[in-house]
Formats: C-alpha cells, structure tokens, sequence
C-alpha cells in the first residue's frame, strides 16, 4: 500500500483483540537500524515486530530494498 492508497472498506478497529492490533501492518511495514557488526558498520532492515530480515552496507541500498519489496518504511523515535 502506498501513502495515498485508501483501504476499501476503510479499516474497522472496533472489536478486534489486542493480538490481531498488535499484528496489524506487521507484514507491510519495516525499519532500518545501524549496526556495528565487528567493526563494521552495516544497515539491517526489520519486520515492524523487530525481525531482521537483511543487512545491507549502505542505508540507501536498505531503503531502496524496503521500496522494492512493497514495504512502507517506517521511523523509529
């Protein structure tokens, strides 16, 4: 889905457990994270839940790997 995509229906939360809230968007949203891996530094990408799914050398190549596999980057704070 992308920023200016609607969902059709518009999505319902009334009702639904906090297992099925916490796993909402869980396979459509990831994160990129520096990390220092025995000296070097590298860029692993997450599932939003914290799963690692890859590492790439460049933060560029991390986000470009996020776009093209339909994931919505998503910011941590």
């Amino acid at each position: 889905m992308t920023y200016k995509q609607e969902l059709d229906p518009p999505l319902k939360l009334e009702g639904i457990s906090d297992q099925e809230f916490l796993t909402l968007g869980i396979h459509d949203m990831a994160y990129i994270r520096r990390v220092d891996m025995d000296g070097d530094i590298s860029y692993m990408i997450h599932a939003a839940d914290g799963t690692p799914i890859s590492s790439m050398d460049d933060k560029g190549s991390a986000l470009a790997a996020i776009l093209t596999n339909d994931l919505e980057p998503i910011t941590l704070h």
